[in-house]
């Protein structure tokens, strides 16, 4: 079992990218963990559906075969313990999960309706930088509770 974090686009601001890397970094050391990032599309003009097309394209490629969860706010909420549950469950059936997050204008559709799951990371928008730093925290919690380490309290 492997978790794939698939992102459009590379953290610009300094700070929140040391961050990411910080709780992927924690993250991998519970779960082998690859992340993908993809180029955003350009935005000059372009019609939204299209741009989310596009990227949303990108990602799919970068996660086939995996069990897809669309990071989006419409989805089901879990709490971290639930969320530790469904990557042991993940674990145990040897499934690669693939979290993917859509860029400034979200993930298509097409994608949301694909994906196996779709989870809200957050009940409000989140831009897409502070979704992966959510999900890399809540991917480095999960492993602490499935070992019973101290930091979930």
């Amino acid at each position: 079992m492997k978790v794939i974090v698939a992102a459009v686009g590379r953290p610009r601001n300094a700070a929140l990218a040391a961050a990411i890397e910080q709780y992927e970094q924690r993250a991998s050391q519970y779960w082998p963990l690859e992340v993908r990032e993809v180029r955003e599309e350009p935005a000059r003009g372009a019609q939204v559906s299209l741009i989310q097309d596009r990227e949303s394209e990108r990602l799919s490629a970068k996660v086939e075969g995996a069990t897809v969860v669309a990071c989006d706010e419409r989805g089901a909420t879990m709490t971290s313990t639930k969320f530790a549950r469904f990557l042991q469950d993940a674990r145990e059936r040897a499934r690669d999960v693939a979290f993917v997050i859509g860029g400034a204008h979200g993930l298509s559709d097409a994608l949301r309706e694909t994906a196996q799951t779709r989870l809200a990371l957050a009940p409000w928008t989140l831009p897409h930088e502070l979704a992966r730093l959510v999900l890399a925290e809540q991917l480095y919690r999960a492993g602490t509770i499935v070992r019973g380490e101290p930091y979930h309290k």
